[in-house]
């Protein structure tokens, strides 16, 4: 993971004179921020191209008793059923213990229409009794079981305190003492059970006089969406988030954050360890290798967020460091996998997606962010709101459709954005998303020894295609073009598939490339073919794989150099290539980031590239001199000039060549980037 732990700054260049890591450290936090975020270009608004945006709400008239609408809640039930949930808020927009209620719409369409608000967790004000006996429920969450089918809803149980006034102990016929609960439907959010509290299990200490260290006085699930494991031998596994503020053995308090989960499908729940100081409402996602990575507000709004990992389900986690590629100010957030139901360790299982206010000092700027690697980096951002943006949180819907569900505003401003992988423009290396497919690649020669037999023009590389149905209906994937033989129908071998049920894959494996004299020269090939999609879903798309390098020595993507990793990505997002295409002569953006993840000072330098500025001396240049144990830094100034030959192709490789030198001794090696589509 690309993260500085809390005590040491993650350090951006972006000027390189030749000058030493010691002038580096010493650039303020705001440079360091604006070389970092790499905030989407102002070319495209939410509305333009590539792809669709349309943005419906979902509570644009108060009903009464309610006066004012806060707090989303999102979840994906399949076969197109949506449920959003939110808090309607009596006399004000006050959080608990203002005797809120929870309610909620449902979608049978992917988010296209919507049934009328109802109520499903009723608030109680007390009128007639002055307030002596209110109670209210705060902050929805869904958790959906796949598996079992059964959709839950935490959110807090309030009678006379809510997280701030709240007293140590978990009795909760204490009218001081905050509580938790969980409600079950089994229908799809069509009808629920009576509330069941779980304060004993989230907020450990039976005493409100005599708190012990890790007893919690207040707490909350953080509202929203929980998960559900894929992978491993916690697959299966449901988890809520929670937030506490919690004693600590010194006597005070920290705000902590922990997972709640079920191995059970909700029978009974489990509170994992605290983990963090001065955290907030927090998320956790499930990464391609199965570990969960938890991703949190600041308490102390410090302007970036918080995360973890863990590789036991949830149940504990290990150091906490700030993401610095994550602005936020004080703000709850969504981090989701685009492709949920992915394979474990494949490209899509990697591919996250981030939603929150993009800004440390307002709620505004609502963004979609998208990694391609578990979330270490997060070279892809599209603008969603240019306004106030509060809470937010995604869900993937099916096929290419992705819902946001946000805050415009704390009266009526519960906003429904429905958009698809078009719309996020992002590129992540080998995977291709076409109609609610995706279609990877990879080589299949992995025997053969590059060092010693590299590839020479005429020669056959065997390769493969992967492709993955993730609408909800049977579709035909036909290759139509490419530069592998066999491929298109018909033929012996081709890899056209008639119909690809939902959520099945298959894989391709006849498929060789002829090097040609050109690309045995370069040392690589580009994977180049043309699909399409339909009925079910329709489309078609050109799928440029990763290059496939021909000799030794040559990375492909990023690379790890002596302990130092190097990553780039194109920094043009909001460009619509597709209306305006880059031409030859023109400039398009890149970054790199390198992160040393050894011990000891290195230096890193680039050596060759097509980029420029890139190789020191000279104004702009990536190298950094002195990049100390542990650190990162970005360098965002490198630009590609486009030729006519890569004009006419329709895409560039960025090609690179990095040293690392540890102590006298430097090591070098080629990067081949993901290929930059230029239409």
């Amino acid at each position: 993971m690309i993260h500085a732990p809390l005590s040491t700054a993650r350090t951006a260049r972006t000027a390189r004179t030749g000058r030493t890591a010691l002038l580096a450290t010493a650039l303020t936090a705001s440079l360091a921020a604006a070389a970092l975020l790499g905030a989407p270009a102002a070319s495209a608004t939410p509305s333009d191209p590539p792809g669709t945006l349309t943005t419906t709400s979902l509570a644009p008239t108060l009903v009464s008793p309610f006066a004012a609408y806060r707090i989303p809640a999102l979840s994906y039930l399949g076969d197109n059923v949506v449920v959003a949930a939110w808090d309607g808020r009596p006399g004000s927009a006050a959080d608990s213990p203002n005797p809120n209620s929870i309610v909620q719409r449902r979608s049978t369409d992917g988010g296209a229409t919507w049934s009328t608000q109802a109520t499903v967790l009723q608030g109680n004000p007390d009128t007639a009794g002055s307030g002596a006996n209110k109670y209210g429920y705060s902050d929805p969450s869904y958790v959906y079981d796949h598996v079992a089918g059964t959709l839950f809803l935490f959110s807090v149980y309030s009678k006379d305190q809510g997280f701030g006034g709240s007293t140590f102990g978990n009795d909760d016929a204490n009218r001081q003492v905050i509580s938790a609960q969980v409600s079950q439907s089994t229908d799809l959010g069509l009808t629920w059970g009576a509330p069941r509290l779980i304060t004993s299990v989230v907020k450990p200490g039976t005493s409100s006089a005599a708190p012990v260290a890790g007893d919690v006085r207040g707490m909350f699930a953080t509202s929203g969406s929980g998960i559900q494991l894929n992978y491993g031998s916690h697959a299966g596994r449901l988890i809520q988030q929670f937030a506490g503020d919690v004693r600590q053995a010194d006597g005070t308090n920290q705000v902590e954050a922990y997972s709640v989960y079920s191995d059970d499908h909700g029978a009974s729940w489990s509170r994992g360890a605290f983990v963090g100081t001065g955290m907030d409402e927090n998320k956790t996602v499930e990464l391609s290798d199965g570990r969960v990575l938890l991703n949190s507000r600041d308490h102390a709004n410090q302007g970036y967020r918080k995360v973890a990992l863990s590789s036991d389900g949830g149940a504990t986690y290990g150091p906490v460091t700030s993401d610095l590629e994550l602005p936020d100010p004080a703000n709850n957030a969504s981090l989701v996998r685009l492709y949920p139901d992915a394979a474990a360790g494949t490209p899509e299982a990697k591919i996250l997606l981030f939603t929150n206010a993009n800004s440390q000092s307002a709620r505004q700027n609502l963004t979609a962010r998208v990694s391609c690697d578990d979330g270490a980096t997060w070279p892809f951002a599209r603008q969603l709101n240019a306004g106030f943006s509060a809470y937010s949180v995604a869900a993937r819907l099916g096929g290419d459709s992705v819902g946001v569900l946000y805050e415009s505003s704390y009266s009526t401003g519960i906003q429904f954005a429905a958009l698809n992988d078009a719309w996020l423009a992002y590129s992540c290396g080998g995977v291709t998303p076409i109609a609610g497919t995706t279609v990877t690649g990879q080589r299949t020669d992995a025997a053969r020894n590059l060092g010693t037999a590299p590839y020479s023009a005429g020669e056959q590389v065997p390769y493969s295609f992967r492709v993955t149905n993730h609408s909800t209906g049977t579709v035909s994937t036909t290759p139509t073009a490419g530069n592998f033989t066999p491929l298109v129908a018909p033929g012996t071998g081709n890899c056209r598939y008639l119909a690809l049920a939902a959520g099945a894959s298959y894989t391709c494996a006849t498929p060789t490339h002829t090097v040609t004299a050109a690309e045995a020269s370069q040392g690589y090939f580009v994977p180049d073919t043309t699909w399409s999609v339909s009925p079910s879903s329709s489309g078609s798309g050109r799928v440029l794989g990763l290059p496939v390098n021909l000799t030794a020595g040559v990375h492909v993507d990023s690379a790890t150099i002596s302990g130092v990793s190097i990553v780039g990505a194109r920094a043009d997002a909001g460009r619509d290539v597709a209306a305006s295409p880059y031409a030859a002569g023109d400039t398009i953006a890149y970054r790199f980031a390198a992160t040393n993840t050894t011990a000891t000072t290195v230096s890193v330098a680039p050596s060759s590239g097509n980029f420029t500025p890139l190789v020191a001396p000279g104004t702009g240049n990536c190298r950094y001199s002195s990049l100390a144990a542990g650190a990162s830094y970005t360098c965002t100034t490198p630009t590609h000039t486009v030729t006519a030959a890569e004009a006419s192709q329709g895409y560039f490789v960025p090609d690179t060549t990095w040293g690392v030198t540890v102590g006298t001794t430097t090591t070098s090696a080629r990067i081949l980037g993901t290929p930059v589509s230029l239409r």
